[in-house]
């Protein structure tokens, strides 16, 4: 009723394994100063981004005072 299947050779992933290119890839390209200048402005934009937004968020984060008065709706004063 079932039939033992025959083995299936694998050498190729052995081989592959092994496989080493001749190849060599090219080298990296030197940016520019025009590159350099652009993704130190990005990288300074950035940076400035999450500085400014600390410091507008501070006081956000600073616990105040309570006020004298709780804040209620007009409708709820006469009840």
């Amino acid at each position: 009723m079932f039939r033992r299947r025959e083995p299936v050779p694998f050498a190729f992933v052995a081989e592959a394994d092994r496989f080493r290119s001749n190849v060599t890839p090219p080298p990296p390209e030197s940016l520019s100063k025009t590159q350099i200048a652009a993704r130190s402005l990005v990288g300074l934009t950035v940076v400035a981004g999450l500085v400014g937004s600390l410091l507008f968020g501070m006081p956000a984060l600073q616990p105040s005072q309570v006020p004298a008065k709780s804040q209620q709706s007009e409708a709820s004063e006469g009840r």
